[in-house]
């Protein structure tokens, strides 16, 4: 077996580098300099930087090719709990503890715009993928929907019994879905705020929510351990994966559709062949839960942020070598 280990310092940032054998796991890097739980990473649409939101209440900005820590922003009082880059690539959208959501400039870090309403945390943000929305989430039981670039709240969606934990659009726009700690996911018409349908099914409270590149389907993650497809036309489901062991925090597909991936308090990613309905592979490296996924737009980097003590970020080779 190949090995090939360097480390270095960047930024004051430690940085893993290893690279094995195609069929093993794979992380590239890891990237230190949290000094909480990684609550949230996204990555920006050229997929060259990825953003970092913490329980420290900052945000990072991170060289994704050379792993070097760009920027952190200190604008939040409290966790920030949801970040997310704008279609375009110019906008950064942030949630957080302090009851906000915030608006920064994705090129140079400076604030734009601070949306208020929501009277308790903000769990997720979302752009719809036009950017003329800002969908975003909360402990308050309510989905806020922001006309943009203006910022101003356009409608307030009901129905939730417990905190939202995510929402997001649909590719197509039309859309949203929405998770809560109700054990339920909804779907609601984007344009308009109706209900469309209620997906029951879990008994735990649920974490995430994702839909697949095609929109065809919806992956819910909840702390029943289980991770459920859903058929979105349907409302129905079609697949549920067991084997987590603990809430699963994180859910989202690969961009070909083909993958589900899921992040856990067990410590361990696992990855799921959605077409066959079974698991194809553990992930494991965090030394605490993983608290968030994303993967880069072409699919090749899966991005990992941990909790229970573990402040890292991993970013894992996705492709055979």
């Amino acid at each position: 077996m190949l090995h090939m280990i360097g480390r270095f310092a960047a930024f004051g940032v430690a940085i893993l580098i290893s690279a094995r054998l195609c069929g093993e796991e794979t992380v590239l890097r890891t990237l230190e300099g949290h000094a909480g739980s990684v609550l949230s990473v996204a990555f920006s649409p050229d997929g060259k930087s990825l953003a970092s939101g913490s329980r420290d209440k900052t945000i990072k900005f991170w060289n994704v090719q050379h792993g070097k820590l760009e920027r952190t922003l200190t604008d939040h009082s409290a966790d920030v709990y949801s970040v997310v880059f704008s279609p375009k690539g110019d906008l950064l959208a942030s949630g957080a503890g302090d009851n906000t959501v915030r608006l920064w400039d994705a090129k140079t870090g400076k604030p734009v715009r601070v949306l208020e309403g929501h009277t308790a945390i903000v769990r997720s943000v979302n752009f719809s993928p036009d950017q003329q929305m800002l969908a975003s989430a909360g402990v308050d039981l309510s989905i806020r929907l922001w006309e943009l670039p203006p910022g101003q709240l356009k409608q307030t969606l009901s129905g939730h019994t417990a905190r939202v934990m995510m929402v997001v659009y649909s590719p197509d726009g039309m859309m949203l879905a929405s998770g809560s700690s109700d054990k339920t996911a909804r779907l609601w018409d984007a344009s308009t705020g109706r209900l469309k349908g209620v997906l029951e099914g879990h008994t735990g409270g649920l974490e995430s929510v994702a839909f697949s590149p095609n929109g065809k389907l919806l992956a819910s993650s909840s702390q029943d351990s289980t991770v459920r497809i859903w058929d979105v036309e349907k409302m129905k489901v079609r697949n549920v994966f067991e084997g987590h062991v603990g809430e699963i925090d994180s859910v989202t597909f690969s961009p070909d559709g083909n993958t589900v991936v899921s992040g856990c308090k067990d410590k361990t990613i696992k990855l799921w062949d959605v077409r066959r309905g079974q698991l194809r592979k553990t992930l494991t490296g965090h030394a605490g839960r993983i608290e968030s996924l994303a993967f880069s737009p072409d699919g090749k980097i899966l991005a990992t942020g941990g909790g229970g003590g573990d402040t890292s970020i991993k970013l894992w080779n996705m492709v055979c070598e």
